[in-house]
């Protein structure tokens, strides 16, 4: 009977060797000779799954903001709420969490981005997010505003692009160690709260 191989399952420890090799010395040290070795496998096996490193590096990326999107829906599950001042914050606190997997993915969003300078495909990486994305936040401090006894400013928009800018940095400040997540989210639930208020 012929072995069953999961193709799936093999793209994903490639992955997982690019966001280590990127996370240890940064991006220009990914070649697929060391992603080879990294992920304890053939030249071969690396080439046929991604012919050049511009298409290894790129899934690489998308798997990273799938994970953290993944993250993201995560936390607002375990908040177990639909009160939308509650699910915003644990939409941006995702960000900045203090779990080693939020970090690496920050690290190595952080080592792509380094490449966005000779690299304009990498531009986007750490962007704020997509207009889907600032809709939804938007939506969401329109809500908590009103269920706070407040009317919507017209400034929604705006201020979910300011909230996610925030938590973005406040998240690479946690991924460098510059910041301890605890400092973070106290930053984040400040600013949040004035945005809140009525």
């Amino acid at each position: 009977m012929p072995k069953i191989v999961d193709h799936e399952q093999r793209r994903g420890r490639l992955v997982e060797a690019v966001w280590a090799l990127a996370v240890r010395g940064g991006i220009e040290e990914v070649t697929l000779r060391k992603v080879a070795d990294e992920a304890g496998v053939s030249m071969g096996q690396v080439q046929h799954y991604y012919p050049s490193m511009q298409t290894l590096v790129r899934d690489a990326l998308d798997r990273a903001v799938l994970a953290v999107n993944a993250n993201i829906e995560h936390a607002v599950a375990a908040a177990g709420t639909t009160d939308p001042g509650t699910v915003l914050r644990a939409c941006l606190h995702a960000l900045i969490g203090p779990d080693q997997q939020s970090r690496r993915l920050m690290r190595f969003s952080l080592a792509v981005a380094g490449r966005a300078v000779s690299d304009p495909t990498m531009v986007g990486v750490l962007a704020p997010g997509d207009d889907e994305l600032l809709a939804l936040t938007a939506g969401l401090l329109a809500a908590a505003r009103q269920e706070r006894g407040g009317a919507p400013r017209g400034d929604e928009h705006l201020d979910a692009d300011i909230c996610w800018s925030l938590a973005t940095a406040l998240g690479v400040d946690v991924a460098l160690g510059h910041r301890a997540p605890e400092a973070a989210a106290r930053v984040l639930d400040h600013h949040l709260d004035r945005l809140l208020q009525p």
